[in-house]
């Protein structure tokens, strides 16, 4: 418990001395519980006026490092995902330096293993936009999630997939409400690496995601 804790407190401690408060996403469970030779980059949370910003710090990253993405969960999607194609975009571009085994982490925290845990996505590539074609699993703006025009919970959606979906000339994509909050992004990418689909034929692309 107290190795948890100043684990946490690192997170939110920047460099000069300043403390910045980044509220991690909160699960009960991990997908990795350990990254090694690795670089922090935050995205806070900052209210200018009305409006919400999504300020990154990546000063102390390094290029041939795995990247640990350190995320307010209250920003939402549409300030966040452009932040997270840009940085992305950076490391898939460099060519002196490149590393094929430097991966991309989300960080969150598992509050019943009392531990800091990531869910990689560095394969993943983003589109601002409404995909046109094949099969959208829409999570919205409320979190609900959306199959063929069909509201499907949470704990039901592997069931679904697998008893009632059975047309193998269409893929699914996972796409998501740019109104979300990254936090229940989160949740959500939990539930779907956690996603057994036993029937053939059904193929889910994992490496395209929407958001809009």
């Amino acid at each position: 418990m107290i190795k948890y804790l100043l684990r946490i407190v690192l997170l939110i401690c920047v460099s000069c001395g300043n403390k910045e408060d980044v509220l991690l996403p909160k699960s009960n469970t991990t997908i990795v519980k350990e990254v090694v030779d690795l670089s922090p980059i935050y995205i806070f949370f900052r209210v200018k006026g009305k409006d919400t910003l999504a300020e990154v710090n990546r000063k102390n990253s390094i290029i041939t490092t795995n990247w640990i993405l350190n995320i307010d969960k209250r920003l939402p999607l549409r300030l966040v995902i452009p932040e997270v194609m840009k940085l992305q975009q950076k490391k898939r571009e460099e060519k002196e330096h490149r590393n094929e085994l430097a991966l991309n982490y989300y960080s969150y925290a598992d509050s019943i293993g009392k531990n800091l845990a990531f869910i990689p996505f560095t394969e993943v590539y983003y589109k601002m936009e409404k995909p046109k074609f094949d099969v959208k699993i829409y999570f919205d703006k409320e979190n609900k999630i959306w199959v063929r025009g069909l509201m499907i919970k949470n704990d039901e959606l592997e069931n679904f997939i697998t008893e009632f979906i059975d047309i193998k000339s269409e893929n699914y994509f996972f796409c998501f409400s740019r109104d979300l909050s990254y936090g229940e992004y989160i949740q959500d990418k939990i539930l779907i690496k956690k996603l057994v689909v036993k029937k053939k034929g059904i193929w889910i692309n994992h490496n395209k995601e929407f958001v809009y």
